[in-house]
């Protein structure tokens, strides 16, 4: 080739640099900053740890999520406010804990008593109309609700059998504020109000007498049932949602494929954590007579008992907002089609 030649094919390469199409936004890595309300190491933080790294290799490295453990930017009931300002891009929060900002929060996140096991409530999430409510409201706070995430029906533990709802007359059980301290003093319990890690300690020093926490295996990890030999199962009380939600800038910007991998892996999550513990508590369950301790079965009726006192609780927080109520009586509507409210 003569240098005549060569250089005319170096122009002609040249060119066709100059003249090629920029990397689009679909080409580009987006990264994200994830906070979650779960400890570091703990099984549902490793959970969303494996949901940034199914996100990163289902979109080719395109969407890159870093997961924060809980505390690590801001308090788990401030995360909202971070991402709604942008400080977070995304979050695996628990959406009870924004009840302060409007009770539909405490509506959607845990409408307490009312299901039986996550399947139900994943339900009315995605076909009884709850994910078009739930974007609703977290729109207003510059944040787009992605999914729900249960982990399981959590358990109470305590130190006598909860076999009725006569058991729970003066009860003194922990419990957080909100719609849960509520339906227990509904029922003549005596709740206070304690932070988690002053759990074990309370149940130790006769402060409480029960405790509503975790699910089965996750109260047996923290070694409840030491102190209080009868945890009920399976639970009935609460089943809470977290959720899975980006900063509404940041979901606009981000293009339609990868709208769609972080859906998909966001369903993925719900169906790892209920599942995991799922798995976790029957090992616990199998394991309960070597372990010492006695799982009670609350019966079908006195599990209706509780649904319809918790009832009357439900219906005081629809009465807090427009959009509570709306999210109580489509919530109602999908329970009446299970059959479990007339």
């Amino acid at each position: 080739m003569t240098g005549t030649s060569r250089m005319g094919v170096l122009a002609a390469a040249l060119l066709g640099l100059l003249l090629a199409p920029l990397p689009t936004a679909a080409q580009q890595t987006v990264k994200w900053k994830l906070l979650t309300s779960w400890a570091a190491g703990t099984v549902p933080q490793k959970l969303v740890e494996q949901f940034g790294e199914k996100v990163r290799a289902m979109s080719a490295g395109r969407l890159v999520i870093e997961v924060l453990p809980a505390g690590s930017v801001v308090a788990p009931a401030e995360s909202l406010d971070a991402l709604s300002a942008g400080v977070i891009d995304a979050q695996q929060g628990g959406t009870a804990y924004f009840v302060t900002k409007d009770a539909a929060f405490s509506v959607l996140g845990d409408l307490q008593g009312a299901w039986d096991n996550p399947l139900q409530a994943w339900g009315w999430l995605e076909q009884g109309g709850g994910l078009a409510l739930a974007q609703e409201l977290y729109a207003r706070y510059n944040a787009h609700f992605v999914a729900g995430v249960w982990y399981g029906t959590e358990s109470l533990v305590s130190k006598k059998p909860l076999r009725t709802m006569a058991d729970f007359k003066g009860l003194k059980i922990r419990a957080p504020v909100g719609m849960g301290q509520d339906i227990f003093r509904a029922l003549g319990a005596a709740p206070v109000n304690l932070p988690g890690s002053e759990v074990y300690t309370a149940l130790e020093r006769g402060v409480v007498d029960a405790s509503d926490w975790g699910t089965l295996s996750m109260n047996q990890e923290l070694g409840y049932h030491k102190l209080a030999r009868y945890p009920t199962y399976p639970g009935f009380h609460s089943m809470p949602m977290n959720d899975v939600a980006v900063n509404a800038r940041k979901w606009a910007a981000l293009p339609d494929d990868l709208k769609a991998v972080v859906e998909v892996a966001a369903r993925d999550l719900c169906r790892e954590m209920v599942q995991r513990h799922l798995a976790d508590d029957l090992r616990v369950v199998r394991e309960a007579r070597s372990l010492g301790f006695e799982p009670v079965d609350l019966p079908a009726a006195e599990r209706q008992r509780f649904r319809e006192v918790a009832r009357g609780v439900w219906a005081q927080y629809a009465s807090r907002s427009p959009m509570a109520r709306r999210m109580h009586d489509s919530q109602l509507a999908w329970l009446r089609r299970l059959g479990l409210l007339q």
